[in-house]
């Protein structure tokens, strides 16, 4: 992330509002694209960009993985009180993980996954669930 350079994370003079998260299926297989979309729209008095982040969280994994992952973002430039829909695309990569045991390799595994979206890891504004199935 150190390589996105400072114009990428710049601090914004706006405040942002997050709604409308919106999931392209509620169950979905490891072949199977989800699209995440999301309206931003900025609430201040000036023009400014917010980096919009997509975070994924396993529910219940066979293996200890990160609670938020960070699988998208998207840098928005808005003008006083202007909107802008967002959208992501989660594949089979952004839900896979390295398994070691029994040489495995990348795998999917069936469950809940959680989309969490905001401004930071540690500012979440928006989530939902979806099941991914065998």
């Amino acid at each position: 992330m150190a390589n996105l350079g400072r114009k990428f994370f710049r601090p914004s003079y706006s405040s942002f509002a997050f709604s409308d998260l919106q999931l392209s299926a509620r169950k979905i297989t490891a072949d199977q694209d989800l699209q995440v979309s999301l309206v931003v729209q900025n609430t201040g008095r000036r023009e400014a960009a917010e980096v919009v982040q997509l975070y994924v969280r396993d529910v219940e994994s066979s293996i200890d993985r990160p609670t938020k992952e960070l699988k998208g973002l998207r840098r928005v430039a808005l003008k006083p009180v202007e909107k802008q829909t967002v959208t992501f695309t989660l594949d089979r990569s952004s839900l896979a993980f390295f398994d070691e045991r029994n040489g495995r390799g990348w795998v999917t595994e069936p469950g809940q996954f959680e989309v969490l979206v905001g401004a930071s890891s540690r500012d979440i504004r928006v989530r939902q669930t979806f099941e991914l199935t065998p």
